[in-house]
């Protein structure tokens, strides 16, 4: 009886949320948030608080067009570092002025936000079309379920939401057989912050070559070649240099310009996560006084740690190209789940993955909740519940959670159990070519 009344109930939630009414009251829901999130910075500047990153990416725009260095030290490290494209674009952002770079980034975010939303659901339902999505809770789940994430990109003023659309738009580009415009896409993502660039790896081994070639060439271009009439070519190049110099280090003490943040409860990466859990480092690092804290199991050499570490992304590796479907293999579905386990890959392996990069989940749990919808979902529910309960530890205990790594291990287990997932699909045999 209970069984019945909750069938009916679903059922009738379900057809209101699918119906012309129900889409339109989401794209309300959606325009509600993206202006409160978009208000809550602007209210922060004109009271004279903190505005977070977005202070950085002002005087790093005043910068540019003063002709100033963009990578100085300051207090032994870097404000700014990211690659110079970035500090370009930051530059056309700043001529409004604080509250016009504040106005300008928000509105980048809402419209990231949307475009990631639908890309993600039309990517887990295997639509090949740019029309609407039919069903409403491939938009509203995952976007609810990163929702924590999605408000930090505003609060902080990060591009994580920019760098997912980005990203999704080249695994739709990928489906479409449009491969130029794939590796643009991702050069793009990677001359704003350089970690997407891992993503040439998977590129390379899937033989899309015109994606790669695209991919370096527009890299190239941007740069080497935007920022010249701006910066000449021998100052770009110097730029390029003491990026990389800075930038690309990785010591005992730190990785690249984080050296305290870059191991603290902050970051999930699996880089910082093995080096909280097995040496003796500082969990809760930061600039100013502190009590210092401790989670480690164990005390390893640092050498000893990067074996683990390199080991681990070996064995995701491996594991990601055993369940892979060979290339007449591939369907919609199987492409949707493969693009996932690219996503968690590149996330788990960046060395520096701070919370609000976890939006990207957001196509995880889109593929997730396609699969539980289409009744093929039971046995990823396996994973994806206690994925979704290792996460929720970071509600009661924000800081302790994180420092055990809780969002880099709530990643893995969604890897695992969509690895798994992906590996049936490759059993069961194809029933719909992809594109």
């Amino acid at each position: 009886m209970k069984d019945s009344v909750l069938k009916l109930s679903w059922a009738a939630l379900d057809r209101r949320l699918n119906s012309p009414v129900g889409f339109r009251l989401l794209l309300s829901l959606f325009l509600v948030v993206a202006i409160v999130f978009s208000a809550v910075p602007l209210l922060h500047y004109f009271r004279g608080r903190s505005i977070m990153d977005y202070k950085l990416w002002y005087d790093t725009g005043k910068h540019v067009l003063a002709g100033d260095e963009i990578f100085f030290l300051h207090n032994g490290k870097y404000d700014f570092m990211y690659p110079t494209p970035c500090a370009i674009f930051l530059a056309a952002a700043s001529l409004p002025g604080q509250a016009g770079l504040i106005v300008l980034l928000v509105a980048i975010n809402s419209a990231a936000w949307f475009i990631s939303a639908h890309l993600a659901a039309r990517l887990a339902a295997g639509q090949s079309g740019s029309g609407r999505i039919k069903n409403a809770w491939l938009y509203l789940v995952p976007s609810l379920l990163v929702i924590i994430y999605i408000w930090s990109s505003y609060h902080l003023g990060q591009s994580s939401l920019v760098l997912l659309a980005l990203m999704l738009g080249a695994f739709v580009a990928l489906r479409s057989e449009r491969e130029i415009f794939a590796g643009a896409l991702v050069a793009t993502a990677a001359a704003i912050k350089a970690f997407p660039v891992i993503a040439i790896v998977y590129l390379i081994y899937r033989r899309h070559w015109k994606a790669v070639a695209s991919l370096v060439v527009t890299l190239l271009f941007l740069l080497l070649v935007l920022p010249a009439p701006f910066r000449g070519f021998e100052r770009t190049w110097h730029d390029l240099e003491k990026w990389s110099v800075g930038m690309l280090k990785y010591s005992p003490s730190g990785i690249a310009q984080r050296p305290k943040r870059s191991q603290n409860w902050k970051n999930q990466s699996l880089v910082s996560v093995a080096n909280r859990l097995l040496r003796h480092v500082d969990a809760d690092a930061a600039s100013a006084p502190h009590t210092q804290k401790y989670v480690n199991f164990t005390d390893l050499q640092f050498a000893a740690v990067n074996a683990v570490i390199i080991g681990v992304a070996l064995a995701l590796g491996i594991l990601f190209i055993a369940v892979m479907p060979q290339r007449q293999m591939r369907t919609a579905e199987t492409d949707a789940i493969e693009f996932t386990l690219l996503i968690l890959m590149v996330l788990m392996l960046t060395p520096l993955a701070f919370g609000y990069l976890f939006s990207w989940l957001m196509l995880p749990f889109a593929v997730v909740t396609q699969r539980v919808l289409a009744g093929k979902g039971v046995a990823i529910l396996w994973w994806s519940v206690p994925a979704l309960a290792v996460l929720a530890l970071a509600l009661p205990f924000p800081r302790v959670a994180q420092m055990y790594g809780n969002t880099f291990f709530a990643a893995l287990l969604l890897f695992f159990g969509l690895s798994i997932e992906l590996l049936r699909c490759k059993r069961a045999g194809p029933q719909r070519p992809a594109a």
